[in-house]
């Protein structure tokens, strides 16, 4: 199962604390419906407020992006510009 990690503290306000998690899913917005699921509220933090790291390869945009069980994915905050 891929392997998930929130690299901020407002995920975690969503997951009880947890940082890290395995979830069942083959690609990213199954993994965020399965997340969402577990814990409710955080799909939609996660699709409005973070960009996901799949393997070390950072995707503003990341839902059809394919998981296998040995991904990686980092919930990281995005980073706004002007």
């Amino acid at each position: 199962m891929p392997h998930v990690v929130t690299a901020c503290s407002t995920c975690r306000q969503f997951t009880d604390g947890l940082a890290e998690f395995d979830v069942e899913a083959d690609t990213v917005r199954r993994m965020i419906q399965a997340l969402d699921r577990r814990f409710p509220g955080l799909g939609d933090h996660i699709d409005r407020r973070m960009a996901i790291a799949v393997d070390g390869e950072i995707f503003q945009d990341a839902g059809a992006v394919a998981l296998t069980p040995a991904s990686e994915v980092y919930l990281i905050p995005r980073i706004g510009g002007g």
